[in-house]
């Protein structure tokens, strides 16, 4: 039912066809940095390799994370379980759009999200629910995002996100209409040279205006390995991978 895949010695995850991770949730993962006091949640977590792959490190003591998806929440329960983190992951069933059932406003510092990317009724959808949950605007879009988001976080709170370019003035547009003021944006390319396939912003609660636009960051050098800093935002997970 499940294959597990070493994130690094320590920690390994449970991937299942209906529920695996990509470069995008990598790379969410390397963009948001957790500080050592965060409270954060990944919402729409999977098979919950963003969390995961903070908890490779000793900080944050603790990550919760959010699914919709019954068969999400019981495999993320399985790498808990695995990787003996029962007091550091905590999983938790539901919708988004319903969050009030099961936080209380301004309990978390960082909040992140993967979310789907396309609007209902537009490219070829997915065959299986699962995978049309998590690609298709079926029970979240941006809006919902950054509302909830909006909803958790502190004063001064984070809320990282990755998304397709086309989607950059919605995002900035509606953080902004929820009071997440944008202030980092980094575009990020599969070699040097080419069109960006991906942009991770992050808004913070509260903030005054100020935008940061971050150096582009590249997959791939010109023969095709990865870049220095793609081995970084790999970490561990990439260990062995020039020998």
């Amino acid at each position: 039912m499940y294959t597990f895949e070493r994130l690094s010695d320590e920690v390994h995850i449970a991937t299942s066809a209906e529920h695996t991770f990509g470069t995008d949730a990598l790379l969410l993962s390397y963009f948001a940095k957790p500080k050592a006091r965060d409270i954060a949640i990944d919402m729409g977590t999977g098979c919950g390799i963003v969390p995961l792959l903070w908890l490779r490190n000793e900080f944050p003591k603790t990550v919760h994370c959010l699914d919709i998806q019954q068969n999400a929440y019981e495999q993320v329960k399985y790498s808990i379980e695995n990787n003996g983190f029962e007091e550091r992951l905590i999983p938790h069933l539901g919708d988004l759009r319903e969050i009030d059932k099961q936080f209380t406003a301004e309990t978390f510092t960082l909040v992140t999200m993967n979310p789907p990317y396309k609007p209902l009724n537009t490219g070829i959808e997915s065959l299986g629910e699962s995978a049309r949950i998590a690609r298709h605007e079926v029970c979240c879009n941006i809006e919902d995002a950054v509302k909830t988001a909006a909803y958790l976080l502190k004063y001064g709170g984070r809320f990282c996100m990755c998304h397709r370019p086309e989607r950059l003035v919605d995002a900035i547009s509606l953080m902004r209409s929820y009071h997440l003021e944008p202030k980092r944006l980094r575009f990020v390319v599969d070699r040097a040279g080419e069109e960006p396939f991906l942009f991770l912003i992050e808004g913070k609660k509260n903030s005054k205006p100020f935008l940061r636009i971050e150096p582009t960051l590249s997959i791939k050098k010109e023969n095709g390995k990865f870049t220095e800093e793609m081995l970084k935002v790999y970490g561990s997970f990439a260990d062995g991978y020039d020998k």
